[in-house]
């Protein structure tokens, strides 16, 4: 019953984005559409040899002065993470995606995560992305992913009280760091644009990582940085805003994609999350 749900919901849903986009452009030209202040929706088409007729990446342009991103791990006593859909009402989140990926254990985060004090994983490793929100000095930018080859993990801690470490996919100031490879998969991806704003990025498409970094640096997002969340059928999105109601689900992974629609969301440990701010 509940998998008969899930997927019927992921079918409307890419449709509901189709339309809503498409009117936009329709419109003036303007592929964004404001879901709320500080929140805007994006539909894009995939120029890329790989990418099948029609295929699309979508993303969420979030404004962190008018949206406080958020960080969530396994709470104490949970013994199973949960799907994006179900964090976000959990938290009272108006959008979610992976916060990264994780270990066999199914609750801990692969490289380091704090958050607001709490260490949720102290696991450093050689991962060259650092997503940081909830700056300590109000002067520093509300949002930036740094890269950990020029900025050290250390000083980053000591200036955000969220700090998320991840596979770095795309270096400052807009540099492909991802190696050519045969595997292809979903994906879900968090990117800074050149204003300073969060970006998440999903696409359904089943493209090697490079190819699709390619991609997206030749779309009109303005991105300067970004780092790989998660890949195939564990790759989640949804946003609840603007009278809309959107969850994306991955369904690609290995070398040939290998879609399954009757596969359920997967529940997930950590995400990244959205609020408002107060009086927004």
């Amino acid at each position: 019953m509940q998998t008969r749900r899930i997927t019927a919901l992921v079918r409307t849903v890419l449709v509901v984005c189709k339309l809503l986009v498409a009117s936009a452009a329709v419109a003036g030209g303007n592929p964004w559409t404001a879901l709320d202040s500080g929140l805007e929706l994006g539909q894009f088409p995939l120029v890329d040899p790989g990418s099948s007729a029609g295929a699309v990446v979508f993303v969420l342009r979030v404004d962190p002065r008018l949206c406080e991103l958020t960080l969530h791990g396994i709470p104490r006593g949970e013994s199973v993470g949960f799907t994006a859909r179900e964090w976000s009402r959990r938290e009272g989140l108006v959008a979610a995606i992976n916060a990264g990926l994780y270990q066999a254990d199914y609750r801990t985060h692969s490289g380091y995560m704090s958050v607001d004090g709490a260490v949720l994983s102290r696991g450093v490793n050689g991962y060259l992305s650092a997503a940081a929100f909830a700056p300590v000095d109000p002067k520093d930018p509300p949002f930036r992913i740094f890269d950990l080859d020029d900025v050290p993990l250390a000083s980053v801690l000591s200036r955000y009280r969220r700090v998320v470490q991840n596979l770095r996919l795309v270096k400052r100031p807009g540099e492909n760091r991802w190696e050519s490879q045969d595997r292809r998969w979903s994906e879900a991806a968090l990117g800074e644009d050149r204003e300073g704003r969060a970006l998440f990025i999903f696409s359904g498409e089943p493209l090697t990582l490079n190819r699709l970094i390619d991609a997206l640096l030749a779309l009109p997002l303005g991105l300067v940085a970004a780092q790989h969340l998660e890949g195939g059928a564990q790759a989640q999105f949804v946003v609840a805003a603007g009278g809309q109601t959107i969850e994306l689900v991955g369904s690609y992974e290995g070398i040939f994609p290998a879609p399954d629609p009757k596969r359920p969301a997967w529940p997930i440990p950590n995400i990244i999350g959205i609020r408002k701010r107060d009086g927004r």
